[in-house]
């Protein structure tokens, strides 16, 4: 059957992966970004999946979000799982569980935490506790944290890779870079400064730019990029802090990025000399090893979050609109995207239907 033509506003995660699904599919895409050009630029403004860490944990995140959130999240590991198969392009992607580490005074603090994350999908496991011994089994440049958690069946991914992949791997797709989408109707892709551009879906993922001020705000979140050779760290790790949860993940075997999972603020200006200094002293509390890394690159960006800090995806003949994905934009989009493929019935290719004028 003959493809239907589809724009897609955005090209951050979610239009990199439903251009790479749609065109397997089938169908004729294009996807108009204002950005220059496809790759990463880390000033700030670019798309946030290429900002993320990459931790894909459904459990740790019940600390602060719905059974909802964790159950897509799951089932996106599993997809994640598929995605990076079939991509030709090396993309590093683990599952090995993470961590969750607690200094002694903070062990109250862990238990509260601890208490919070039920497993909420058929076959997850409970956090397990560890001895200094396992730790340093599972770790061994792991030094400091007098308490410790594995959460079993956690990942992470290596989004810059991904985001890469997703968007050369596409067959077809045609990508409009330095186009700024005015407003999406059904069937309609409005562009500035061009006539309305007519397809069968038009699809709005444009995260933060996507929604009105009042519905849609800007989670900013920093992280620190750290060079240090033969680091050994094998999985993310997250270190409650009296400001922060913060994170280490490795993302090669030189590579680090350290992380705070969110800020309450839409400044997008560079990451603060306050933020730089406690994010890499709690890191470096647990992984002494550090103090000989490089400081790679200081990144922040902002995410995308609804009122309630749940996604929300809206679908009506012609259009689909995804947004609200907050600080869960890599553990939702597969799970989020293959729902309105199948609601849509876009998953695989259909006979266009005429759209009136």
């Amino acid at each position: 059957m003959a493809g239907l033509s589809i724009g897609i506003a955005g090209a951050g995660l979610l239009g990199r992966l439903l251009a790479w699904r749609l065109a397997h599919a089938g169908h004729r895409v294009t996807v108009f970004d204002p950005a220059p050009a496809p790759g990463p630029r880390f000033d700030g403004r670019q798309a946030a999946g290429f900002s993320a860490a990459g931790m894909l944990s459904p459990l740790a995140e019940r600390e602060v979000s719905s059974a909802r959130v964790a159950q897509l999240g799951w089932r996106s590991i599993g997809l994640w799982r598929s995605i990076v198969a079939d991509l030709r392009a090396r993309v590093g992607f683990a599952e090995r569980g993470s961590l969750l580490l607690a200094h002694r005074s903070d062990r109250g603090t862990a238990q509260r935490l601890l208490s919070r994350l039920a497993p909420d999908a058929p076959g997850t496991v409970q956090p397990q506790a560890l001895t200094p011994a396992a730790l340093a089994t599972l770790e061994p440049a792991l030094l400091g944290p007098a308490h410790a958690w594995l959460l079993p069946q956690e990942a992470c991914i290596d989004t810059v890779a991904a985001m890469c992949a997703l968007q050369s791997e596409s067959p077809g797709v045609a990508w409009a870079w330095g186009q700024t989408v005015r407003e999406l109707v059904p069937g309609r892709v409005c562009v500035d400064g061009a006539q309305p551009h007519r397809f069968d879906w038009a699809i709005d993922v444009r995260g933060v730019a996507g929604q009105a001020p009042a519905l849609v705000r800007g989670v900013r979140g920093e992280t620190v990029w750290l060079r240090l050779q033969g680091h050994g760290l094998l999985r993310p790790v997250r270190l409650l802090h009296p400001r922060h949860r913060v994170y280490v993940v490795p993302r090669s075997a030189d590579l680090l990025i350290v992380g705070a999972s969110e800020i309450e603020s839409a400044d997008r200006s560079p990451v603060s000399l306050r933020s730089a200094v406690e994010l890499m002293a709690a890191a470096h509390s647990i992984f002494p090893a550090l103090d000989e890394a490089r400081i790679e690159r200081l990144d922040v960006n902002l995410r995308p979050a609804l009122p309630d800090n749940e996604p929300a995806s809206s679908i009506e003949p012609g259009l689909v609109r995804i947004n609200g994905l907050f600080r869960h934009g890599w553990l939702l989009a597969p799970a989020l995207v293959e729902d309105v493929l199948q609601a849509t019935g876009l998953a695989a290719a259909q006979t266009p239907v005429a759209v009136a004028p």
